[in-house]
């Protein structure tokens, strides 16, 4: 029987404990039975990457981005050496190897770096030698070795990539649900799992705030056609695609719909309306390493103009004091901020050929007295910033109103 790459990932909640690494052990070998070859990602285990990071800011409100990334990738070590004690006390061979081991290279942006080349030499060396091949997600090494991480849900990012340089034949995604869902289930307990969805749509929704997978491994998947299988490490069920094209994508208009709550907006008052002006304050918010999401300008009547946006809150002080001193440079007014916003959206591929779906929503947050501060559009989502404390409100509403729930 000829023999294919299978790439696994399992995340945090899937090896928390003892008992989980030994079921994700036993996981494992029953797909190596099948006469795989087999590379394992894992994540730390359960909440490892946020105490070390409470650790962290407990020493300092503001510590070097080469540390923390020395610190954080080692929660993934602990997980990736532990897996691999538990395969081989089962009776087969498996290896660790750290994400530098096994030749990611990676630039230099500490905490967020991008993957430039995989060597993967001494793991095609354990596969030729019938290992199972362990590997520590979420990390690289620059071209200096300093060890680089690869933000928030980068072993997502470690396994597609795996999977693209070894040809593999298949990534699977498991984590502690059952598959990509119309939205969370924890807020609607109706809510359904979706068999198959296309890249664009689940990059989408990643991007706006579910949290399955990591927006940045759907974009490699999608640019080299890699399928996803995301099913849950605790049940044999079978979870949901992500695939390049879906036949039956033009029959559901809205496919999903999702939250971000953790999101700020910052509004800077009596901006001077003249050219050159918007593009000054997000040049400088760029320089300073901040993403800026939605952006809205109100219409000036007297030469003056307010531009409000969003950014994430890890990022909020830092952006707050670099959009005062903009603002001072600029000759523009106060700066008024507010944390309490949250994000909700709809996803969906049909928006593109079904009129209406805007009105729609917009209607159903308003019929449950819902305010809207900021609208955002996509060819395939529509955005709409409102109070955080509506946010379980509308998500139910909108789920209700498209019709997303099991019948």
């Amino acid at each position: 029987m000829e023999k294919y790459i299978v790439v696994q990932k399992f995340g945090g909640s899937s090896v928390a404990n003892i008992e989980r690494i030994q079921n994700v052990a036993r996981r494992v070998m029953e797909t190596k039975n099948k006469n795989n070859h087999l590379v394992v990602v894992v994540s730390a285990l359960g909440d490892t990457t946020d105490d070390l990071e409470a650790m962290a800011l407990k020493l300092s409100s503001n510590p070097p981005d080469r540390e923390m990334d020395m610190l954080m990738s080692t929660g993934e070590q602990i997980s990736c050496a532990l897996l691999s004690i538990a395969i081989n006390a089962l009776g087969h061979k498996a290896i660790s190897f750290t994400g530098g081991q096994v030749g990611i290279r990676t630039d230099n942006t500490h905490t967020k770096a991008r993957i430039e080349t995989i060597d993967a030499k001494r793991i095609k060396k354990a596969l030729d030698e019938n290992k199972i091949v362990i590997v520590a997600g979420y990390q690289g090494v620059t071209d200096d070795d300093d060890i680089t991480t690869l933000g928030r849900g980068g072993s997502d990012l470690t396994a597609v990539a795996l999977a693209k340089t070894l040809n593999a034949r298949v990534c699977e995604i498991f984590t502690d649900v059952k598959g990509i869902y119309t939205t969370d289930p924890r807020i609607v307990p109706e809510a359904k799992k979706i068999e198959t969805i296309i890249f664009d749509e689940m990059l989408e929704m990643a991007s706006l705030g579910a949290q399955v997978m990591q927006a940045r491994s759907i974009e490699v998947a999608k640019r080299f056609n890699i399928p996803l299988h995301v099913r849950s490490s605790f049940s044999k069920e079978e979870g949901t695609m992500i695939v390049k094209e879906n036949e039956k994508v033009e029959e559901v208009a809205v496919r999903g719909i999702t939250c971000n709550k953790a999101e700020a907006k910052i509004t800077i008052c009596a901006v001077p309306d003249k050219p050159g002006v918007a593009s000054k304050i997000f040049t400088e918010l760029a320089k300073a390493g901040i993403n800026v999401d939605m952006i809205v300008q109100n219409v000036s009547h007297t030469k003056l103009t307010d531009i409000s946006f969003t950014v994430p809150d890890a990022v909020f002080n830092k952006a707050i004091t670099a959009t005062k001193k903009i603002s001072h440079k600029i000759g523009a007014g106060e700066v008024l901020s507010d944390e309490n916003i949250a994000r909700v959206s709809i996803v969906g591929s049909g928006m593109r050929s079904h009129s209406g779906i805007a009105a729609k929503m917009f209607q159903t947050l308003a019929e449950n007295k819902i305010n809207i501060d900021m609208i955002s559009t996509s060819e395939i989502s529509i955005s709409c910033i409102i109070n955080y404390k509506f946010t379980d409100k509308a998500i139910k509403a909108l789920h209700k109103k498209f019709n997303l729930g099991n019948s």
